[in-house]
């Protein structure tokens, strides 16, 4: 069995890992060209698993449109290409490159939360549990006939960060049972039900900011979804001028009534006014300085 890896994200470094060390080695990764840092911009560092694909000697290909590339992969002809947090569309040429089939690791229980943001909005949306689902690749986003799906329950605290990572070690296991799937039948599948589709878009650093006329249960999620990016901030006043407030995971729940956005030292917790009850914070960082505890913030005030 021949097979392309196809990714960027470094959720999929547990799965191209495996495959190196246990099979099918990839004969290809096909990885977004090495990122531009730095206020010049005048360097660049390469994807992580760019890296570990040059150290065990498999050829990396770095389109910056993958349609480039077409006519290579499909003289190449692998049997499977796997793709996981690419970063692209992926067009008809490519698509049907391999032999057998292109089959996408996409971090949510499909059809809810097609897009980018699918670990953030399960979170936010209180779910209690997501997983891997390896469905087909077709035209439209994340719509493909899925393969199998493996889950794995929310924890009560978890961040996205934290997620995200159970999710990459969880891309193994499911890849083995998807490629066992495929290898009887490489057009299996079951169509996904329009009914229960949701989108979940890509974030922006807007998409942070705390609405305080909404409720502490929803802002405490979404403080752990947007964590580590883009997360959340608030403005807050400071010496007469408003400045912005980034909030750190963990915040507790509190019974207390404040005005929506409003501090308060309260028995040696700084607490943040929602639509219903507090929020208690923990860590938290004013613009232009380091973040520091919330207490320490309050010193500073």
């Amino acid at each position: 069995m021949t097979l392309a890896f196809i990714a960027t994200g470094e959720i999929a470094l547990p799965t191209f890992r495996h495959l190196i060390e246990h099979g099918p080695k990839p004969c290809l990764l096909i990885t977004q060209p090495d990122k531009a840092t730095g206020r010049s911009q005048s360097s660049t560092v390469p994807p992580k698993i760019k890296t570990l694909a040059l150290e065990h000697g498999i050829p990396v290909w770095q389109p910056e449109k993958i349609k480039e590339i077409a006519e290579d992969l499909a003289s190449l002809s692998p049997d499977y290409a796997v793709v996981m947090a690419y970063g692209q569309i992926i067009g008809k040429a490519v698509r049907e490159a391999p032999k057998r089939a292109m089959i996408n690791l996409h971090a949510s229980i499909l059809p809810k939360y097609r897009g980018a943001s699918c670990i953030q909005s399960a979170i936010a949306s209180g779910d209690t549990e997501t997983g891997i689902t390896i469905m087909h690749v077709i035209r439209e986003l994340d719509a493909g006939d899925i393969i199998s799906v493996m889950k794995i329950p929310i924890k009560e605290r978890e961040t996205a960060g934290e997620l995200h990572d159970r999710l990459a070690d969880l891309g193994p296991a499911a890849l083995d049972s998807a490629l066992e799937i495929l290898t009887k039948n490489p057009s299996a599948g079951t169509p996904q039900n329009p009914e229960e589709v949701t989108y979940a878009p890509k974030l922006l650093r807007e998409h942070g900011r705390l609405d305080f006329s909404q409720s502490a249960e929803i802002l405490e999620r979404k403080v752990r979804a947007y964590d580590p990016w883009p997360g959340t901030f608030t403005e807050v006043p400071v010496k007469g001028k408003s400045k912005r407030l980034k909030i750190f995971p963990p915040v507790e729940i509190r019974e207390r009534s404040l005005a929506g956005g409003e501090l308060l030292d309260h028995e040696g917790e700084l607490l943040i006014g929602c639509e219903e009850k507090a929020l208690a914070l923990s860590d938290v960082q004013l613009e232009g300085s380091k973040r520091v505890t919330s207490n320490a913030f309050k010193n500073s005030l």
